[in-house]
């Protein structure tokens, strides 16, 4: 330990950031070899830190605070020589994020975040993943709901398979009480600003030079397993996981699995909705006016899944999701190459609020695991998706224990 904390989170006065504080200080006891986890806050304001761990469980007013700012390169500096390991709470992402992983990789700080922007995470990777194995630092983004459930669910299928795997559907359920499901605005500009710049992915994309995966077995397609009002997700976790399935195939030399990502969307009504909004939404997108009444208005443009308060208490209490896989491959004495898949399995993953409690449990555990297992992660540093890092690691048994479960289930 030649640094005063394990752990320093960045952005502690933000939405999101204010649960991982209340997490952290949950889980201080389980830090790295069974010690107390050391941990300090930061952010632009003192006085705003101070009123963050005022009103947290316990009143945690012995906790230090560093004032940092994303504007100022120098503060990131003497922020980043202080701890192992960064969690950047800070978004937009594609705003307010390189700073935060460029200090990182430059003053030897590990990084981890909750981005759910594409993006973002493929350009990190693309300019910063030999920067960061030369300097063992190991960056680390969508630790949160985007995409730990979805990467890691992926490889636990792949585990419980007997066989060869080739292709894995998930279909996403979010149940909700009376009060319904809400989203922080926060998470309503990542979309905003992302869907508008959906161009510049696809030439991001192209600068990876990538030769595309190899298909074994059958081309994936919507299987009769999904239900009849689902929709492609929008969100990080195709992307999430094709990095991880390549990292898997060149590296490990692993067969990879074609995936494909739905979410329900209830009954007719509820699409009859999503698709009037969707067709305002992309069309106001396109246009600078337009996005700046998206995200002046959120709670209006969304019919109320998002707002500039956030959800309250009773919504996160009453909402939870699954995550359920079908897979599809050859059992053990069929050869890939010959024939159609004669195997299925299912699994899933189920967990309290996504959003505010699943995602601030997966980044904490996330943290904790790569400080206790550093030895275990690929090559001593880079950019890398969770799977990727985290897939010879007790990640997954970790968050069995932490509100996230992983199981397999009975196959219609």
């Amino acid at each position: 330990m030649t640094r005063p904390y394990h752990v320093i989170i960045f952005g502690a006065t933000g939405f999101t950031g204010q649960f991982v504080v209340e997490e952290v200080a949950r889980t201080a006891a389980e830090g790295p070899g069974g010690a107390p986890l050391k941990w300090a806050v930061a952010g632009r304001s003192r006085q705003r830190l101070e009123d963050v761990l005022g009103r947290a469980a316990g009143r945690l007013t012995d906790i230090e605070i560093i004032v940092a700012d994303v504007s100022i390169e120098e503060s990131l500096a003497i922020m980043c020589q202080q701890g192992l390991v960064i969690l950047n709470c800070v978004g937009p992402y594609r705003f307010y994020g390189e700073p935060v992983v460029k200090a990182c990789v430059e003053n030897g700080a590990h990084y981890l975040d909750i981005c759910g922007e594409p993006q973002f995470l493929e350009r990190m990777q693309l300019e910063y993943h030999t920067k960061a194995l030369d300097r063992g630092v190991y960056v680390i983004g969508s630790c949160g709901f985007d995409s730990v459930p979805a990467d890691l669910g992926v490889l636990y299928t792949q585990r419980q398979f007997k066989g060869t795997l080739t292709a894995v559907e998930s279909f996403l359920k979010i149940s909700s009480g009376p009060e319904g499901f809400s989203g922080h605005d926060a998470t309503w500009q990542s979309a905003v600003y992302g869907f508008a710049d959906s161009g510049s992915l696809r030439q991001l994309r192209k600068k990876f030079g990538h030769t595309p995966l190899p298909v074994v077995g059958a081309k994936v397609k919507k299987s009769r397993e999904i239900e009849q009002y689902a929709i492609p997700f929008m969100g990080s976790d195709p992307s999430v996981v094709k990095r991880t399935q390549r990292f898997l195939y060149e590296e490990q030399q692993q067969s990879p699995v074609q995936y494909s990502a739905y979410v329900g969307v209830g009954g007719l009504f509820s699409v009859v909705k999503l698709f009037c909004s969707g067709l305002l939404f992309w069309f106001m997108v396109k246009f600078s006016l337009g996005r700046k009444l998206l995200t002046m208005f959120p709670s209006f443009f969304s019919f109320g899944m998002f707002s500039k308060s956030g959800p309250t208490t009773k919504q996160i209490e009453d909402t939870c999701f699954s995550l359920t896989f079908f897979g599809e491959g050859y059992s053990e004495s069929t050869d890939p190459s010959q024939g159609r898949p004669n195997a299925k399995i299912c699994t899933q993953v189920v967990g309290a609020e996504p959003g505010y409690v699943v995602t601030v449990s997966t980044l904490v555990q996330a943290a904790v695991t790569l400080l206790d297992e550093l030895h275990s992660l690929p090559r001593r540093g880079g950019v890398y998706t969770p799977g990727a890092a985290f897939y010879k690691t007790s990640l997954i048994d970790r968050l069995q224990n932490h509100s996230v479960k992983f199981s397999v289930r009975h196959c219609e």
